[in-house]
């Protein structure tokens, strides 16, 4: 293997990890408020939960596009094993992301007769969250792989594991959107996320925990990589970050603070998908082929890295910007529809 085939895949696949990790934590809070958007029963308070992410959603589903694109361009290999083996939780959560969106649009123009986009657009943001994590816990316990191609069938994702990390999103994602409320809104929606928001900090970290436990004692190869001598000095450091950011979650949240417990919860998610890959690097099919195997021929790699390298910056631009122009809190009156 020459230096360029060693360090092409390598760029690919930290170009793929700050695409999950965006979507993760951009996506996650606007579908974190739609798990939530039931809880809210006043017609003016699910009015500005909505406005609250209003001008962000659509764009931080760019991020998906990116990772998608990413996988599929670059690692050619992993695509044509994970869509295979995850084809159906994939279909429902790109059906779900499509009811969710049209849902958000449509709700506004449909009052008052709008109950019915209410119930889609909480119930497509629960669905692709769960479905998330379906996927994640599918390939993270091991696809099965004869010779280079899938080799299951239609339902192996579908298993405890997979269901608890499906569950699990759920939990953090809406622990995301709680915060987020925190941050973003006043009154009486800010109270009641802030009530919502520590009983899901809980069931967050026991999901967690959960992961931690369960994917050591099921996958050999894990339990060496975190338990071995030296790495066990080193991968304990992040036991100990999570716990620092979980406690600076929940003193934000009782002691009446906006930006720390999003932050915070922002924190948490980074290292639970930074100890992820911990875990299962270099594999990018667990555990059967590496980035390296994975990878395109090298001119494509380098075709895709130019336009990514033109892209990536107007996408961080953008992100940035409309942040930026809509910082400040929504009121219960104020609004963009």
């Amino acid at each position: 293997m020459n230096e360029l085939s060693y360090t092409l895949p390598v760029i690919l696949a930290l170009v793929l990890g700050v695409g999950v990790a965006m979507y993760i934590v951009l996506d996650g809070f606007d579908l974190g408020i739609g798990i939530l958007f039931p809880f809210f029963r006043e017609e003016i308070e699910r009015d500005q939960v909505m406005n609250s992410v209003a001008p962000f959603w659509d764009g931080n589903e760019t991020w998906l596009v990116l990772g998608g694109i990413t996988l599929w361009t670059g690692f050619p290999k992993a695509f044509a094993i994970i869509l295979p083996a995850m084809y159906l939780p994939v279909l429902v959560l790109l059906l779900a992301l499509i009811f969710r969106g049209v849902a958000f649009e449509f709700r506004w123009v449909a009052k008052p007769h709008h109950r019915k986009w209410d119930a889609a657009f909480a119930g497509g943001s629960t669905l692709a969250a769960f479905a998330q994590g379906l996927i994640l816990g599918g390939v993270l316990q091991e696809i099965k792989v004869v010779d280079g191609r899938f080799a299951g069938t239609p339902f192996d994702w579908l298993t405890p594991f997979s269901v608890m990390c499906g569950l699990g999103m759920v939990a953090g994602y809406a622990l995301l959107g709680a915060t987020w409320l925190l941050l973003k809104t006043e009154g009486d929606v800010e109270r009641h996320a802030r009530r919502m928001a520590a009983p899901l900090l809980i069931g967050m970290l026991g999901f967690i925990v959960l992961v931690s436990i369960w994917t050591p004692l099921q996958i050999g190869r894990i339990a060496e990589r975190w338990f071995s001598t030296p790495n066990i000095f080193f991968l304990a450091q992040v036991p100990v970050a999570t716990a620092l950011f979980s406690w600076l979650c929940w003193y934000g949240i009782r002691n009446g603070r906006t930006l720390l417990p999003f932050a915070s919860a922002i924190g948490i998610f980074l290292l639970a998908f930074g100890g992820l890959v911990v875990s299962n690097v270099p594999y990018l099919v667990p555990a059967s082929m590496t980035v390296w195997e994975a990878a395109s021929h090298p001119s494509t790699q380098m075709f895709y890295l130019i336009g990514a390298a033109i892209l990536l910056p107007i996408i961080i631009a953008y992100t940035v910007l409309v942040f930026w122009l809509f910082r400040g809190t929504v009121k219960a009156d104020q609004g963009y529809h």
